[in-house]
């Protein structure tokens, strides 16, 4: 009977972690998404006041959108990670 009752707790525990898991990987997804949004909306807003310097702020923002997107990449991976391992 105890037996039985840890290795349903166990079981539970381990799921609630891969849901956290999972959770944590959709939020950082949902996140890099937005802020990748949020630099192509100020780098069209800088374009339309200052056409000039359309190459100087391509540049600007596929760098930064890179390193968004490397910071996600990093977090799902932990998090798919979590799952794995636990």
């Amino acid at each position: 009977m105890i037996l039985s009752t840890i290795i349903l707790q166990a079981a539970a525990g381990a799921a609630l972690g891969k849901a956290g898991a999972a959770l944590g990987a959709a939020i950082a997804a949902i996140a890099a998404a937005i802020g990748i949004g949020k630099i192509g909306k100020s780098t069209m807003e800088a374009i339309a006041r200052q056409p000039e310097s359309t190459g100087n702020l391509r540049t600007s923002m596929i760098i930064a959108a890179g390193m968004v997107e490397g910071a996600a990449l990093f977090a799902i991976i932990v998090a798919l990670l979590a799952i794995v391992i636990k």
